[in-house]
């Protein structure tokens, strides 16, 4: 006889923030797209790979989510904490001069890579929070329950994985990205 586990209800807390969490990159990738396909404004290579320690980030919540809270998971996230603050610092610092005005458009007075800059810094102290939170659970039954809104999340972030894969591919075509993109390569000017 197989059982259901329900994970959101033995770490209610630490799921629904998982599940959050989730849900906040998948609205950060989702607001960079809205930069890129509505304002024309191509990320450069530094930003892309800001996109992929992003979306490892949400890497660990998702795998979270679908298979119970684990500390491994939580390891996978915050080393996308380390791998997006560090892209995003050394575009920081390229930028820094005065006179410099940055690179792209920003959001709120800033621009995109001093907020991937600080989101990494915020994801690490809040997955902290969310490891004294939940304890580790090996899930050995063969099912448990993933809530709406934890499927949900999943589907949303699978999508902005698909659609981060498909604007790199048509920015960058087969080659080298161009240092300051001002077109999709694969697609011609």
């Amino acid at each position: 006889m197989t059982t259901s586990i329900n994970i959101t209800k033995d770490n209610g807390l630490a799921m629904g923030l998982n599940i959050l969490g989730l849900f906040g990159i998948s609205a950060a990738l989702l607001v960079a797209f809205y930069y890129q396909l509505a304002l024309f404004d191509l990320p450069c290579p530094l930003c892309l790979l800001q996109r992929v320690g992003l979306i490892l980030i949400g890497c660990g919540f998702l795998f979270n989510v679908r298979f119970g809270i684990k500390g491994a998971h939580y390891g996978i996230a915050l080393i996308g904490c380390v791998v997006t603050g560090s892209i995003a610092a050394r575009q920081m610092f390229l930028h820094i001069l005065p006179g410099d005005a940055g690179y792209g458009s920003t959001f709120l007075g800033l621009h995109f890579y001093t907020w991937a800059l600080l989101s990494s810094i915020i994801a690490v102290v809040a997955i902290a929070v969310m490891m004294m939170l939940g304890k580790d659970r090996s899930v050995t039954e063969e099912t448990f329950t993933v809530s709406l809104w934890g499927k949900l999340a999943m589907v949303l972030f699978a999508l902005m994985i698909a659609a981060n894969l498909v604007s790199t591919v048509l920015e960058c075509g087969g080659g080298q990205c161009a240092d300051n993109p001002t077109f999709y390569q694969l697609l011609g000017q």
